[in-house]
């Protein structure tokens, strides 16, 4: 071999040792600085920062860390993580929560409701405003429920037919479509002699009658929910009243769904009975804007569709 020969060789040589000895070396620092673990957690795949950890000593101090050759690596290594990272949660500005919290609480620190809740309103009448009154409803009983004690607007006010809710429930099988359907003459002159309960005949065999129109309902639609929510498209109508002579007794869709009910066979279902309806069954949100279960109704109103 010529001496230029031998020369080459010894070079190429010395070149290949030194670059496994300096590939060997990074290695080793990156990964001591760079111990990188994949997991996976409930909600996604991410890098594990438990295992992250960066010295910021070290990368000051070791000059391996500066050389060239490893800056893409850092660079990819950064942009990975922050690509992966989940997304910082934002606290809403403290001035915007107090200024929420301001318009729902009256002068005395006392929860803003509807005006016609007032200081001498029944107990059984405030719960059903914050409870029940514009919360979507999509049980079939809950709304035959509804349904029945707005018909019975006609010969008595809200606080008195929630004060003998459970008397109603009792008398009518929890408002169970299929089984008030079934009821006979013995049961529903029952019914109508119980002076606790205090519901004309008339009214009683009103609520067998729609319990049959509605098991009609269910079997031409599966549900009488369904076929109720179809006239809103399944989402709740929010509105945006500000004040109680806003807010109206009776609406175009109420005048649909009343002549609808009505063709069907449903009795005391006028268009003022069926918006009563549609507001306590949660169609429709006539919770004024400054009352503090407007927000929390409208939240409900805007969650995916769950009827089943």
């Amino acid at each position: 071999m010529s001496k230029p020969n031998v020369r080459k060789h010894v070079l190429e040589k010395n070149k290949s040792t030194k670059e496994k000895s300096n590939q060997s070396f990074l290695s080793k620092h990156l990964k001591k600085v760079y111990p990188i673990g994949l997991h996976k957690s409930n909600s996604y795949s991410s890098l594990s920062l438990s295992s992250l950890s960066l010295s910021l000593s070290q990368n000051s101090n070791d000059s391996s860390l500066t050389d060239s050759s490893s800056t893409p690596l850092d660079q990819k290594i950064s942009l990975a993580l922050r690509l992966i990272a989940p997304p910082e949660r934002r606290e809403p500005p403290v001035a915007k929560t107090l200024l929420q919290q301001s318009s729902t609480q009256s002068s005395d620190g006392e929860l803003k409701r509807c005006n016609w809740i007032t200081k001498n309103s029944d107990k059984v009448y405030v719960a059903f405003h914050d409870e029940c009154w514009g919360v979507p409803a999509y049980d079939d009983n809950q709304l035959f429920e509804l349904l029945a004690m707005s018909g019975m607007l006609m010969d008595y006010n809200w606080t008195e037919i929630l004060k003998r809710k459970e008397l109603f429930r009792d008398a009518f099988s929890g408002f169970d479509p299929n089984i008030v359907s079934k009821m006979e003459e013995k049961e529903i002159a029952e019914i109508a002699s119980n002076k606790a309960i205090s519901l004309a005949d008339s009214r009683v065999r009103c609520v067998v009658d729609n319990a049959k129109c509605i098991m009609k309902i269910v079997k031409e639609f599966g549900s009488f929910s369904s076929y109720i929510w179809d006239f809103v498209s399944h989402k709740p109508v929010i509105n945006k009243y500000k004040y109680p002579r806003n807010v109206p007794l009776r609406s175009p869709k109420a005048e649909i769904i009343s002549r609808d009910l009505i063709k069907r066979g449903f009795r005391f279902v006028g268009p003022v009975i069926v918006y009563s309806f549609m507001q306590a069954a949660g169609l429709t949100i006539d919770h004024l804007v400054d009352c503090y279960r407007h927000s929390d109704c409208v939240n409900l109103a805007e969650r995916p569709w769950r009827h089943i």
